[in-house]
């Protein structure tokens, strides 16, 4: 579980993991690509390589 700012509903909210449609390894970091609670298809890049406001601790 993580939470996220939506960009397309503006609201932060907790994303589960059943929210999740996809884990995709790139040069940049891990790609997490999941559908928020509005609907709205959304990404997050996170891991080791990845920086700035994206980057997120995820809770086990």
């Amino acid at each position: 579980m993580f939470d996220h700012n939506c960009s397309a509903c503006g609201k932060r909210q907790l994303i589960f993991p059943s929210q999740v449609t996809s884990l995709t390894n790139t040069a940049h970091g891990i790609v997490v690509a999941y559908t928020c609670w509005c609907g709205s298809d959304q990404t997050l890049t996170t891991g080791r390589t990845a920086t700035g406001a994206d980057r997120v601790s995820v809770a086990a």
